[in-house]
């Protein structure tokens, strides 16, 4: 199909198949449907991120072991968008791709999810909690240092069952994943950004298309919620100027504006310990505040905070893949 060709009556979603990624891929379905009037089908597939799971991300390649293979039927025209958590896309997509929409974000906040605690302060000292991201680990570790980090890979309804075993006694998600999939009941405490700062992009989905389909990017940019698209810019930001991998100790965060324009981006930084646990050193922190209404604003926004950062000794040592 030629790039300057009208929109196709029928539109393919390619997309991960847990549950989550498919009710993702199935709510943008409904507003291509309802707002667009297309016809659109949806192709599932197994992401090698899906696949690895006895190790941290960290140590197989980052977050975006999760889009590769969408990206490929992308590129092959075997499907024509691809519905993305925006957390786990990397800054800078590979040359041929690009965001053509970021809709509105639903609640940025980790959840404390446990059967027997109801906050991080009841649990008892050296309480086994799951997560498999280095954010949340240096986050956790510096309001509890007491606690024992262990590794938690899979699915959504994988990592509760996990805990439901037994394995844990609380583990750490998106509210948002919870929350879209029913499971609201199931947060026993929702961290504030004062207490656990989110993931660039947490909460917010993103549809990928190629580059040379402009009449995709012009029909998806009435979807867009340029409000999140700019905050999650700023944010994302942060983390190419410190790296580019999602996979880092980085936290980075807009506040909801107290003025109109205004934003207020937060972002925290920490190394984890030999030992794959906190590091004895203190977070590193930066804030700036700016008006933020374009794209060129709120990539300036993120650069003064990376920074920030780097001035108060943030380097990331551990971004090679460990197989």
């Amino acid at each position: 199909m030629r790039a300057d060709s009208p929109i196709p009556p029928h539109v393919v979603i390619a997309t991960r198949e847990s549950r989550l990624a498919l009710w993702q891929a199935e709510h943008v379905k409904t507003l291509l449907e309802t707002r667009l009037g297309w016809r659109v089908s949806l192709l599932g597939m197994t992401t090698l991120g899906d696949q690895i799971l006895d190790r941290s991300l960290s140590k197989v390649g980052g977050k975006g072991l999760f889009v590769k293979e969408l990206e490929v039927a992308l590129s092959e025209g075997r499907a024509d968008l691809a519905v993305h958590s925006l957390k786990d896309v990397p800054m800078d997509l590979p040359e041929g791709f690009a965001l053509a929409c970021v809709l509105e974000r639903e609640d940025p906040r980790d959840a404390l999810v446990s059967n027997d605690f109801s906050s991080l302060a009841e649990l008892p000292p050296g309480a086994v909690v799951g997560t498999s991201s280095l954010r949340r680990l240096v986050l956790l570790k510096s309001l509890r240092p007491d606690l024992k980090i262990e590794p938690l890979r899979g699915n959504l309804d994988t990592r509760l069952r996990k805990l439901d075993e037994g394995k844990y006694a609380a583990i750490v998600l998106a509210a948002a994943g919870l929350k879209r999939l029913g499971l609201a009941s199931r947060i026993r405490h929702a961290f504030e950004p004062e207490q656990m700062l989110p993931a660039a992009g947490q909460g917010a989905l993103g549809i990928e298309v190629r580059a040379d389909r402009q009449d995709l990017i012009d029909a998806l940019a009435t979807l867009a919620h340029q409000p999140t698209w700019l905050a999650v810019t700023a944010e994302r930001t942060v983390s190419r100027a410190m790296g580019g991998s999602c996979s880092m100790p980085l936290a980075a965060f807009i506040r909801a504006p107290q003025v109109e324009g205004e934003m207020r981006l937060e972002a925290a930084w920490g190394e984890p310990g030999p030992d794959g646990q906190g590091s004895s050193q203190p977070l590193v922190r930066a804030e700036q505040q700016a008006v933020v209404r374009t794209f060129a604003q709120a990539e300036a926004l993120g650069e003064q905070v990376a920074a920030s950062l780097r001035a108060g000794g943030a380097v990331w040592a551990s971004n090679t893949p460990v197989v």
